[in-house]
């Protein structure tokens, strides 16, 4: 299963759409779940996280993360769904994530030096997955 846990609720109806169109093609190739954890301060969001991160490769998404193109994306996931279950995106609010979740992630990712809207992010990390799993099957879609 891929499980996107992200701090904040999604409130613009047109991003709704986005995440959701996203979340149905993803669906197609494998088990997408998202969950929302509420808006608090960055130790607070955390002690709410942790809990919800089930066994698998943990990916917090971070400014000062590794940065990857589509195809390394791609090549990313798919290794990591061959030796783990899970993998879990960990989005976190406007101050971050907590130093308690990031050491217990894996990975951290960045996509881009740019600041975006939580919920934009939310549908670019969307189409991102989508587009891997395109790329991994060989499909048309991405350029």
């Amino acid at each position: 299963m891929i499980k996107i846990i992200a701090v904040g609720k999604i409130k613009e109806e047109y991003l709704k759409d986005m995440i959701d169109d996203y979340q149905k093609r993803i669906n197609k190739y494998h088990k997408l779940e998202i969950i929302e954890i509420t808006d608090d301060d960055k130790q607070a969001e955390g002690k709410r996280i942790i809990p919800k991160i089930t066994i698998g490769y943990n990916i917090a998404l971070e400014i000062n993360g590794l940065k990857r193109n589509s195809e390394e994306f791609a090549i990313l996931i798919d290794k990591t769904l061959m030796y783990k279950a899970n993998i879990n995106f960990i989005i976190g609010g406007s101050d971050g994530l907590s130093k308690e979740v990031l050491d217990i992630c894996d990975m951290h990712l960045s996509f881009g030096n740019m600041t975006y809207p939580h919920g934009l992010f939310r549908g670019i990390l969307l189409e991102q997955i989508y587009r891997a799993f395109k790329i991994i099957n060989n499909e048309t879609y991405h350029k």
